[in-house]
């Protein structure tokens, strides 16, 4: 089974661009809904692969919130489960591979999409990793300022007495206000800087900054669709986290597929 993708609009689609740098398309809830279809019958082609990046990113998951028990960082078990999604994208580089292969019609095994994976860490795709981790970084270092500035009188040592002192006190509604902000910053910026840029990077011989530019210009000309994108995203990776990680098996893959698909309906391909 294959999957086709218009990867081209007429040329009035087209917004101003620099030599050299990718033409951007306008892209609207269509191409989003056909994304979707277009990335379901990918996971359909081979699901039991597409599963296994799901899968393995889920026993990360399991393994990662663990460990923070373990450690004692009841504090960190929200932040990590609300950021974890953020590098879902890297995760995601292998499905990319194979929604191209899908779509060119070319068989592969294994081999072929882990042998491409591997390949990743000689290319551009590294430098991308260091701005995913460093803004995951952040996110993790205001998370435990606020902390620290807003709940300093607050104590607990599991995980309900933080839920508690979160949820049912006015120093955590306020410590609530301001993380969700700061968080919704940090998000939309890695957002922004990642969306087309992963596939992109696996897609083209480009620099990281390159990539990330034109995915700035794909969420700058289409706001509305790539917000409704994200949204699409965001709400249901934090629904697959909560029965322990495990729907991420399904999600992960799809959502991986498609977002191939709406990178090539939003980035011209290149000639030849």
């Amino acid at each position: 089974m294959t999957s086709k993708t218009a990867g081209s609009t007429p040329p009035d689609d087209l917004t101003p661009q620099q030599p050299g740098s990718p033409a951007v398309n306008k892209v609207t809830a269509d191409d989003i809904t056909e994304s979707l279809k277009a990335g379901f019958s990918d996971f359909l082609a081979r699901p039991v692969m597409s599963g296994f990046f799901g899968l393995f990113y889920a026993v990360f998951g399991i393994l990662f919130v663990w460990c923070l028990f373990w450690l004692g960082k009841i504090w960190m078990v929200i932040p990590a489960a609300i950021g974890f999604p953020l590098v879902a994208p890297f995760a995601a580089a292998g499905l990319y591979e194979m929604s191209r292969r899908l779509q060119k019609g070319e068989s592969f095994g294994w081999s072929e999409i882990l042998t491409v994976m591997a390949k990743q860490r000689k290319r551009e795709m590294g430098w991308l990793a260091f701005v995913t981790l460093f803004i995951l970084w952040v996110w993790f270092y205001q998370f435990r300022t606020l902390l620290v500035i807003i709940l300093k009188d607050s104590s607990f040592s599991d995980l309900d007495g933080f839920l508690n002192t979160v949820f049912f006190t006015s120093e955590g509604w306020i410590f609530l206000a301001f993380g969700t902000c700061v968080g919704a910053f940090l998000s939309a910026v890695l957002f922004s800087v990642t969306v087309v840029a992963m596939p992109m990077l696996l897609d083209r011989e480009v620099d990281f900054i390159s990539a990330m530019l034109t995915s700035i210009r794909v969420v700058y000309e289409n706001p509305v669709v790539m917000l409704v994108w994200a949204a699409i995203i965001i709400v249901t990776m934090l629904l697959s986290l909560v029965p322990a990680f495990l729907g991420l098996i399904f999600t992960l893959p799809i959502l991986g597929h498609t977002t191939w698909h709406l990178y090539q309906r939003a980035v011209t391909p290149e000639e030849g």
